[in-house]
This record gives C-alpha cells, structure tokens and sequence, in this order.
C-alpha cells in the first residue's frame, strides 16, 4: 500500500533521522461515511483504545455518534473532545473510574456482578440512575478473527449462564438497557459479521424476555477488520445486508481499528545496512517500542521505499538491489522486527520505510519506554 502524495510530501521535508507518525483527517472521515452507508441502522461509536491521539479522538467525536472508552484516561479524552456520548467499558473499572464515568453522564457496560453493585452504589451516592448494559460472555458466539472474547474463557462480560444471578442483584440506581456482546477482534468476514449481528439481535430480545428487561440497547461491539498484508478490508456491504432492527431498539457498534488503521502512516530511516549470518537486517530509527503489533501478532508488515538523495559523509552510499531483507528497529532485542524476507528493489542507508495501516493499535500498544529512544513526531494532516 503506497502512501498517497500528501504523506510522502510531508515525509520528504522532515529533517534526518526521519521518524514520524502522520494521521490524515480526511482518511478518518471517508471511512466513517464508508461505515454508516453500510450500517445506517446503526449507532456508530469509535472505539477511542485503537489510537487515542488527541487530534484523532476530536476528529472521530465530530464524525461519529460518540465514542466508547476504556479507561479513566481515555474518558478524559473523550469529554475533551466534545463526544456527544460516551460508552464506558473494560473489566477492570475502578470506583474512582466509575465516579468520573457517572460524573461525565456516561452509559456504562458492566462486566461482572461485583461492579454492578459498586456502580449502584455509586450512583446512589450520586443521586442519579445510570444507563448501563450488562456484557455477556455467550456461550456459542464465536467470530472468525485475531482474538476471540466470547465464547470461550476470558475475562470479560457475565457468563451467559451466570446472568440471571447477575440480574437478580438489587442495583435501583442502574437501569439495565441491554447488552453488550463484543465478541472478537479484527474479523474479515462480512457476511460472518452479519450474522453475528442478526444473532445478537435475536438472541438479546430473547434474553430480554427471560429476565424481564425492557429492551432498549444491543451493542454489538466492534472487530471488523482489515487484512495487513495487503489492501482488503472486511466488506462492509456483506456486513450490512438484511440487516434488521427492531422498532424501539438501538443497535450499536464500536469499530476501532476499521476507522482508524488506513488514516496513518508510520516512517523511519535506515541508519545501518548489514549482513549477518547470510542475511540482510535494515536498522531503523523506530521499530516496536513505536509500532508494536507486527511483533505482537508475529507476520511481516509491508512497506514502501521512500529514497532520499541527500548522503552527508564522505564515503560511498552502502545500498543493497533485488534482495530481501529483515527490518529491525533500534532496541537491543532480537525480537525488535518490523517484517522479515521483504523483496527490495533498492535500499540504501538513509532511505525511509513508510508502513501503511498504522493508525490502529500501532503506537497505543507499544512499549514506548524500553531503552528511552526519542518517540516519533506526530504529524496531523
């Protein structure tokens, strides 16, 4: 995936050693447009745990019905932003979390039956009746993606045979909404997805009849995807078709990585060449402490070679033609690799490495801190 021209322009006036991060704004916004076209029935949150730079979170509030957040910290940035709505989720929500959640008048997903009854004791402490859905752990809701949620053992939501117990707690100042049913993570199938959908739908109305809730809310959560090996993207057409809400109920979804991941573009310039052991490492001003997830999910991110002409010593240009390499970063781990047997044309010491599909769950996971490099610039277009 070639970086479009405005990157590359900016990219090209950045002074050496380039390491940057660029978000484009305008990428945010097509693929919400792209979302709710195929999703009109539903209501759009951004996931804010995907990327929570700021220019990002305010870019997505203004395009999206709200965003859902994960933490304390990514509260404050969501009333910074101005989100028009906040949906609080996580498993590990402290009382000083759901203070400030009740403070910000934010719907909470609650996880477990302990923290249905902080939050109702909260809330009464508050003088207030908080909107809420319970998460559930279904027992049969398993998604093709990276990561499953549901559907096996983990720790999130209510066991779905638990939650009648759950329910059947006092909680007077918590008025139970609905559910929330995240199931997985970074799922390509649409057509799987509509399922799901439909599934959670059904599934939610039932449940709602069995344990005497009025109905009102099925967050369906996020995990729709994109391939990092290429171009793909989960179809969102597929995802949408037949898809029917009922009267009186909200349908919500929470993508993170799919608005977020093709809107940014991470960089950084090979400061060494070399070859060990019969193969060719490209050592980058970057590498995991920046951009994390290739480590993390263990495949070879793709990148474009961006030349730069401008060589400032007095000896000749090492470069390498028609070879394959590994990339590395900068940290002292053999476990720093952004990609391994990449095919390169030409590369030379001082060209830049552009990854695209950086803008999800690429600096937000990474280990920033291990040996104290200086972090990338973060450039807003």
């Amino acid at each position: 995936m070639r970086p479009p021209e405005p990157v590359t322009a900016t990219l090209a006036g950045l002074p050496s050693p380039v390491c940057a991060y660029v978000y484009q704004r305008q990428a945010l916004r097509d693929r919400v447009a792209a979302v709710r076209a195929a999703l009109p029935a539903a209501t759009l949150l951004y996931a804010v745990k995907a990327n929570g730079h700021p220019e990002v979170v305010r870019t997505l509030a203004q395009s999206c019905d709200g965003l859902e957040v994960a933490s304390g910290g990514e509260l404050q940035l969501a009333v910074a932003a101005g989100a028009r709505r906040i949906v609080f989720g996580g498993p590990g929500k402290t009382d000083a979390e759901l203070t400030a959640a009740i403070a910000a008048g934010a719907q909470i997903n609650v996880e477990s039956g302990q923290e249905l009854l902080r939050l109702d004791r909260l809330a009464r402490a508050a003088g207030v009746v908080v909107p809420a859905c319970v998460r559930v752990n279904r027992a049969g809701a398993a998604l093709p993606g990276s990561h499953a949620m549901t559907g096996t053992p983990t720790p999130f939501g209510v066991d779905e045979s638990q939650l009648g117990d759950v329910l059947a707690q006092p909680h007077d100042h918590v008025a139970v909404l609905g559910f929330h049913l995240h199931a997985v993570s970074n799922n390509l199938d649409g057509a799987a997805h509509a399922r799901f959908l439909a599934d959670a739908l059904s599934w939610s109305r039932a449940a709602a009849r069995r344990h005497r809730i009025h109905l009102r809310i099925v967050n369906a959560g996020g995990g729709l995807g994109v391939d990092y090996l290429s171009d793909a993207t989960v179809d969102l057409a597929a995802v949408g078709a037949a898809l029917d809400v009922p009267p009186g109920v909200e349908l919500i979804v929470e993508p993170g990585r799919l608005l977020a991941a093709d809107a940014g573009w991470y960089a950084a310039e090979v400061l060494d060449l070399k070859r060990t052991h019969g193969r060719w490492f490209a050592v980058l001003r970057g590498g995991t402490h920046h951009f994390r997830l290739p480590a993390a999910w263990g495949y070879s991110h793709p990148f474009t070679v961006l030349p730069r002409d401008h060589w400032p010593y007095d000896w000749p240009r090492p470069e390498v033609r028609d070879t394959t390499v590994d990339v590395v970063g900068e940290l002292c781990t053999p476990r720093d690799v952004l990609a391994r047997d990449r095919h390169v044309a030409r590369l030379r010491i001082g060209d830049v490495l552009v990854f695209g599909r950086t803008g999800a769950y690429a600096w937000d996971i990474s280990h920033h801190d291990f040996l104290r490099h200086p972090p990338p610039s973060f450039i807003i277009l």
